[in-house]
């Protein structure tokens, strides 16, 4: 009790010793491209992340790591202001809604190109919106879950299921999208890396929609090698365990310090703090509880982020003994969350008991879940009739994810609970690099595995309607009513209507367990004293230009 107590003593240390401390720093002004203005970028940067990319197509592969490195290659229209997280202008300048709401006109920025001279215009917008909406059954089916297919349900083949109708050439700088019903976080969504405009000559070079290629254990096409966008860094090479990106030198915006941007994987926490604390890096993502003391000890940066990711244990229905709701309920009532939270977490994460982040309509304080009442447990799961039938419990080795900072040790606490409760348990551990992710969300005969979902855009639609707004081989359930309560909500306007509707959903939820919730984890970024400002974002929308770094 006195180690854990004074380790956690060290991590508010940490916060107030570190100068770059805090929960999500305000960033500060756009860095101009040098003091004069004039000088072209010039600084090398290495920063170290838990994994390597699976791929580089962000539409096709919605991964954390795949889309750190994308969002500093292609853009969207659309963006976050890093102080309000309000849509603010990126490839479009403005836009208007129509009166039905049904419609959304974007004026596009101008003078723009993506990094292989193809201009960027209206026809490059309706070809990247046609590409996504026109995926195939057979490409849909070899890929993960699509970002196209978590926010506008369907595609081309079942138009009276999407929410997504049609996007056309106005003029060549003017687009206009429509909707076939109101979807009011329409734009939050295309903030998300799924909705970047790739270059329209290189996809079809890279035959993007044919996934011939292996990365991870998972199916990828030749342009997902190698993207090409309008970003302030362009691609250069992916190598194993690197990818290194150059400054774009015809980039529309701020071209900020940075002149040669590499993106190393370590893929244990001791690893990336050794290789801050030797300069071979000057920063990491995923500050983990065992790295504070060398981190506060050497003198070194944290920049933490607000919460906005939520960790789950996940139960697949496609295992018959997990379809008894008494028997996920069971599940429910014997985690002890704060057993989880305490020794693997950073200081701040707050146990879980729903699915919507916090400071997000419908996040209501009550929660939902069930509480911990290891008791009730044992004899819900004594009334369903559970004899001992053995469950395949999936994990992730050899990786470090912002929501699950030590997957083997989190899996160990939470399988001995659950083996207390009384189930009998085989560990499947698989490497991250091995296609873990694929696996886990997809059929098979997974019974519960562990996962997260960080959020990419600030509305509970982007973490409910992936999850439970549709049957997936993640969790293997079918609820019709449900899935009606979130299409209904994404499309109700902001308000207590709407906050309402999410609460109920919360409820239900809560009542069936089809997941259950454990942690919204704090996450944190280290880095090294040559840098002046980190800007943090809890929706991990931070590109390197914005990164300030002491001159010499």
């Amino acid at each position: 009790m006195a180690r854990s107590i004074g380790r956690r003593e060290l991590l508010q240390a940490a916060a107030v010793a570190a100068l770059l401390t805090g929960c999500t720093a305000s960033p500060g002004p756009t860095p101009s491209p040098s003091a004069s203005g004039t000088d072209a970028p010039s600084e090398p940067f290495t920063f170290a992340t838990p994994a390597p990319p699976i791929g580089l197509d962000p539409a096709v592969i919605a991964e954390l790591e795949s889309w750190r490195i994308t969002r500093q290659i292609l853009e969207c229209l659309v963006t976050t202001d890093p102080e309000t997280g309000a849509p603010a202008p990126a490839l479009a300048t403005s836009w208007t809604q129509s009166s039905d709401l049904l419609s959304y006109t974007f004026t596009l920025r101008q003078n723009v190109t993506f990094h292989d001279g193809t201009p960027f215009n209206a026809a490059a917008v309706k070809a990247n919106f046609d590409r996504w909406f026109n995926f195939s059954p057979a490409f849909r089916a070899a890929s993960g879950p699509l970002p196209f297919t978590g926010v506008f349900k369907a595609h081309a083949d079942a138009p009276t299921l999407s929410l997504f109708k049609s996007c056309d050439a106005v003029s060549d700088r003017q687009v206009k999208i429509t909707l076939t019903q109101p979807l009011t976080g329409f734009l939050q969504a295309l903030t998300t890396p799924g909705f970047a405009i790739s270059s329209p000559t290189a996809l079809a070079a890279g035959t993007a929609d044919a996934a011939d290629q292996t990365s991870a254990g998972t199916r990828i096409s030749r342009y997902a090698l190698h993207p090409v966008g309008t970003g302030p860094f362009r691609f250069k090479e992916w190598a194993t365990d690197r990818v290194a990106l150059e400054a774009s030198p015809n980039y529309w915006g701020a071209r900020g310090q940075i002149s040669a941007l590499t993106f190393v994987a370590f893929d244990q926490p001791q690893a990336r703090l050794q290789a801050l604390v030797d300069g071979r890096i000057d920063g990491y993502d995923a500050v983990t509880l065992d790295n504070i003391e060398t981190l506060v000890r050497k003198g070194l940066q944290v920049v933490r982020r607000d919460p906005f990711s939520v960790m789950y244990l996940g139960m697949n229905q496609a295992v018959p003994i997990l379809q008894n709701e008494k028997v996920r309920l069971a599940i429910a009532m014997s985690i002890n969350k704060d057993a989880v939270i305490r020794p693997f977490f950073l200081e701040d994460t707050k146990p879980a008991a729903q699915f919507i982040a916090p400071k997000l309509s419908g996040f209501n304080q009550a929660g939902g879940f069930p509480a911990y009442d290891p008791e009730k447990a044992k004899r819900l799961l004594s009334e369903a009739g559970y004899k001992g039938e053995e469950l395949k419990f999936y994990y992730p080795l050899n990786t470090t994810r912002l929501y699950l900072p030590s997957p083997e040790k989190v899996y160990g606490e939470l399988s001995a609970q659950l083996t207390r409760l009384g189930l009998n348990l085989k560990p499947v551990p698989i490497a991250w690099s091995d296609g873990y992710l694929e696996k886990v969300t997809s059929a098979g005969d997974h019974a519960f595995h562990l996962l997260g979902r960080y959020g990419t855009f600030a509305d509970p639609d982007d973490f409910l309607a992936p999850l439970f707004g549709a049957k997936t081989g993640e969790f293997g359930f079918f609820d019709a009513q449900l899935f009606s309560k979130i299409d209904r909500a994404r499309s109700l306007p902001d308000g207590a209507d709407r906050t309402q509707a999410y609460q109920s959903i919360n409820a239900q939820l809560g009542s069936t367990a089809p997941a259950v919730p454990i942690a919204f984890p704090i996450s944190a970024v280290a880095v090294s004293n040559r840098v002046v400002n980190y800007p943090t974002s809890p929706v991990l929308n931070e590109t390197f230009n914005r990164v300030t770094l002491k001159t010499s």
